[in-house]
């Protein structure tokens, strides 16, 4: 028979301690966490910052002001583009200096000035009157000037620009290929920076302050500005005309009709239809002066308490 305290142990299950963990205790007796141990739990952290990290670089680099190109730089690959030898307009074939004239045309046509802004609208002209004298050199001394104004341009300006790009590079783009594609590659240049210029956003405030709002009165071909000392004016004419007509109306009313002798009765009937007319026309003045009239003054009034 075995002691009791044999029988105790034997019925006790067997722990065996795992190797890694009999590893650890060896070199760690006093059971102190080492850099060892903690090891792979850094190095899942760091796994896991990773991809929060790149998904916020990614975020950052998505953002509308990063993606717009910079003007300049898109200024600066139109003047490349007109790097060409002295005398290659020159040597261009007939039709194609036609079409040139055109591009010259669409570029400073209309009120470029007014659009464009002084100094841009004074390169455009030179550059057009260039294309037309086929003066390749000053072509491309005046696109190399683009690029110091991209920075400086209003928006305004930077749309009416581009649309003025736009058209001018769909003739380049209709001279076909020729040469080594130069071209093809002023066409490309100006169509992309134009249709980036031309669909800059123009503020209601910009708008408000360039545009101002008038009224204008249309009579045929002529037009008048509507102010409310304009509105004023014209509403005391209508009432004076109007007691002018209201005047002369009661005069031919209160002609008696055996005042005149008449050679017979047709001469007669058309004294009466003369008399008729004369009264609906000048009494019709009087009612449209008045209406006239009142209309005009309480357009004076609105458009002072609008000014207000």
């Amino acid at each position: 028979m075995l002691p009791a305290s044999t029988s105790l142990l034997l019925l006790q299950p067997l722990s065996i301690p795992h190797p890694s963990r009999s590893f650890l205790f060896l070199q760690n007796p006093y059971c102190i966490p080492s850099v060892t141990s903690l090891r792979p739990f850094n190095s899942k952290r760091l796994r896991l910052s990773k991809p929060l990290t790149l998904s916020f670089a990614l975020t950052e680099s998505d953002s509308p002001k990063s993606l717009q190109p910079d003007p300049q730089i898109l200024l600066q690959e139109v003047a490349d583009s007109f790097d060409l030898p002295s005398d290659y307009f020159e040597r261009l074939p007939d039709d194609l200096r036609l079409d040139l004239n055109d591009a010259a045309f669409d570029l400073s046509n209309g009120p470029v000035l007014d659009e464009c802004g002084q100094e841009l609208g004074e390169i455009l002209l030179d550059l057009s009157r260039a294309w037309e004298l086929a003066d390749t050199s000053t072509s491309c001394t005046l696109a190399g000037k683009l690029p110091l104004l991209g920075g400086s341009l209003p928006d305004s300006a930077k749309s009416a620009f581009g649309r003025r790009l736009v058209s001018a590079g769909s003739r380049f783009q209709a001279m076909g290929e020729y040469g080594q594609g130069e071209l093809q590659k002023i066409a490309k240049a100006m169509n992309k920076t134009g249709r980036i210029f031309s669909a800059t956003s123009i503020s209601t405030t910009t708008v408000e302050q360039t545009e101002e709002e008038t009224r204008v009165l249309k009579f045929g071909e002529f037009q008048f500005e509507v102010t409310p000392e304009k509105a004023n004016t014209g509403a005391a004419i209508g009432f004076v005309f109007g007691i002018l007509s209201w005047g002369v109306a009661q005069g031919v009313q209160s002609i008696p009709d055996g005042s005149f002798q008449y050679a017979n009765d047709n001469a007669l009937l058309l004294a009466k239809s003369l008399r008729g007319a004369l009264l609906v026309l000048f009494y019709s003045s009087t009612f449209l002066s008045a209406f006239t009239s009142v209309g005009l003054v309480l357009l004076g009034r609105q458009l002072k308490s609008e000014d207000r």
